[in-house]
């Protein structure tokens, strides 16, 4: 089974749920196996699947089989969303056992930007001779899974959302917004020192 790995974007995964997006291959690019991707070489895969009723899994460095330190071969998550676009194989998925150690590790690590990679395991099952600095053209591929891992090879497909927990938001923005539109809504304030209060208490209730 050949395997072809891409970057993501750590920056936007749901800490609450672990939900993300972004993209497992990019069409028409030369990834570092001089390979190219045609665009609808997954059509047929995707198909097949869908009629499973199910998607490939979502392992950590491919499992046992490509890191030799992964003591077994459980997936990591789900899949929810698998489809061609314009660009490349798009993906959409989530991490499960958060409230695990693991799961709290792997989730740590993909927004420290240690695990930024995306690889798709694959068996190629038509091509042809590439040209130029393409050894072939990927017309048709048999997907059978999609890990995320450490070191890709292909710095075009990135995972484009990881979402950040609720109580990451811009606490300090909201509060003056509040305020603004507490002033505009009172016609005559007694005492403007009440809205600072206010915001105060939020603050310490929030933990800040």
């Amino acid at each position: 089974m050949d395997r072809l790995e891409t970057k993501f974007s750590p920056s936007i995964v749901d800490s609450a749920t672990g939900v993300f997006s972004g993209y497992g291959a990019v069409f028409g690019n030369v990834d570092s196996h001089k390979d190219v991707i045609q665009s609808g070489a997954f059509r047929a895969s995707l198909a097949d699947w869908r009629a499973r009723g199910r998607l490939p899994r979502m392992l950590l460095m491919h499992g046992s089989n490509g890191n030799p330190f992964v003591n077994d071969d459980l997936p990591i998550g789900v899949w929810t969303t698998m489809r061609e676009d314009t660009k490349g194989l798009y993906v959409e998925g989530r991490l499960l056992a958060l409230n695990t150690d693991y799961g709290r590790r792997i989730l740590s690590l993909m927004q420290g930007g240690a695990l930024d990679g995306l690889s798709i395991g694959y068996v190629v099952k038509r091509s042809s001779a590439g040209s130029g600095t393409a050894k072939r053209f990927l017309e048709a591929i048999d997907l059978r899974e999609v890990s995320i891992v450490d070191e890709p090879s292909n710095d075009l497909a990135r995972v484009a959302t990881i979402k950040e927990s609720s109580v990451t938001v811009d606490l300090d923005g909201a509060y003056a917004k509040m305020q603004k539109a507490l002033r505009v809504m009172a016609v005559t304030p007694a005492n403007d020192n009440g809205l600072d209060d206010l915001a105060g208490r939020i603050r310490a209730l929030a933990g800040r």
